[in-house]
């Protein structure tokens, strides 16, 4: 037992050093062993062994020849949370990054946002910050908006007044209004001959077999037959100059029209900014000089400017889209009308000449009846 610790005292006293020991050392521990497992004196063999491992040769020297020259410099780096310094004594030692810049350097933070106090300030907190002035901006323009509205509805509050933009905006919504009516009729006279037509068509087919199911009124079903095929086909065509009529009253009711009042609807909105800006610019001039600041002053009349300038802009965007939309309103409705009276005159005078001249002359292109709807790919 004695000699088992005293030599794993020696094993660990040895263990960092690494490939230290020599061969005679060996042999002679080995030797210590048989003695002592022979009987020999315990005391004569620790003195032996003290003796030969004073004698052999120095490990440290060793390791400098195994690690060819001096040993490197013990590196440390302190870190931020540590208490103390890290030491790389390891067999096996690799140099630092040259690429790394040391914990301790100073990073150029010239590029990233500072506050006034030279804090950084993170980008989610820029962002939330132009939030909250886009949220307080709003909130400010809509109170005062509101504040002039209900002040005109009760008669308190001055309000700017174009009177002949105005009658125009007027005229416009009613025309509307009325063209929304053409269109609502037009389509019910379309759906409804559709109707019509495909109960012809059932009828002409209906006379055809009865016409080879009864040989002694083949004649009569025959003619009959022929008479409700001609009015389908009529019809059709009929049907076509119908489907381009609607489809041109419904782009120009409800598109051409429908953005010009979008425009006039920016026009009204901006014209209850700027009369809410004016009278608060008012309001602050006509007040005492000891209670208003220069500064409050100047900001009002810099805000009703701003709004001015919008106010104008769009007043004028009105007057040019209302221009082009009555001179585009009477030359793309004088086309329309022109084609309906033409197409229904042909159809009940049984003009097929005529119905099919009026097509070609207004560039409409027939699909077959018996086409399938496109897929989804195809459209």
């Amino acid at each position: 037992m004695l000699l088992c610790l005293v030599i794993k005292d020696a094993g660990n006293s040895r263990r960092d050093k690494g490939l230290g020991e020599t061969s005679h050392t060996v042999h002679a521990i080995m030797a210590g062993r048989d003695m002592v497992n022979g009987g020999g004196e315990v005391d004569t063999f620790e003195k032996d062994l003290k003796e030969i491992l004073e004698d052999g040769p120095n490990l440290n020297d060793m390791h400098n020849t195994v690690q060819t020259g001096s040993p490197q410099k013990i590196m440390t780096s302190s870190y931020p949370g540590g208490s103390g310094s890290f030491d790389n004594t390891g067999s096996s030692q690799l140099p630092r990054s040259q690429t790394m810049p040391p914990a301790t350097s100073h990073v150029s933070l010239s590029n990233n946002p500072t506050s006034s106090n030279g804090d950084f300030l993170p980008k989610t907190v820029q962002t939330a910050q132009s939030k909250i002035e886009t949220i307080k901006s709003w909130s400010v323009n809509t109170f005062k908006c509101t504040k002039q509205y209900i002040a005109e509805r009760l008669g308190k509050g001055s309000k700017t007044v174009d009177l002949e933009l105005e009658a125009q905006i007027e005229v416009l919504r009613d025309m509307q209004r009325k063209y929304a009516n053409i269109l609502r009729l037009a389509k019910n006279l379309n759906s409804h001959f559709c109707n019509v037509v495909q109960t012809q068509r059932a009828l002409g087919e209906a006379f055809s077999e009865q016409a080879q199911r009864s040989p002694e009124l083949q004649e009569e079903f025959s003619y009959n037959c022929e008479t409700q095929r001609a009015l389908v086909k009529n019809g059709e065509v009929l049907l076509g100059a119908m489907n381009f009529f609607t489809s041109t009253i419904n782009t120009l009711c409800n598109k051409t029209m429908e953005d010009t009042l979008l425009t006039v609807r920016q026009y009204e909105a901006a014209r209850l900014e700027y009369d809410a800006y004016r009278n608060e610019m008012e309001a602050l001039q006509l007040a005492p000089r000891e209670s208003t600041s220069a500064s409050k002053v100047d900001g009002s009349k810099r805000k009703f400017d701003e709004h001015k300038v919008k106010f104008e802009k769009l007043r004028a965007d009105v007057s040019i889209k209302l221009k082009f939309l009555d001179e585009n309103r009477v030359k793309v409705m004088h086309k329309q009308l022109l084609l309906f009276h033409n197409a229904v005159s042909a159809y009940f005078t049984g003009n097929d000449s005529a119905l099919e001249a009026t097509l070609k002359q207004f560039n409409i292109k027939l699909k077959p009846a018996n086409t399938e709807k496109p897929s989804w790919i195809e459209q």
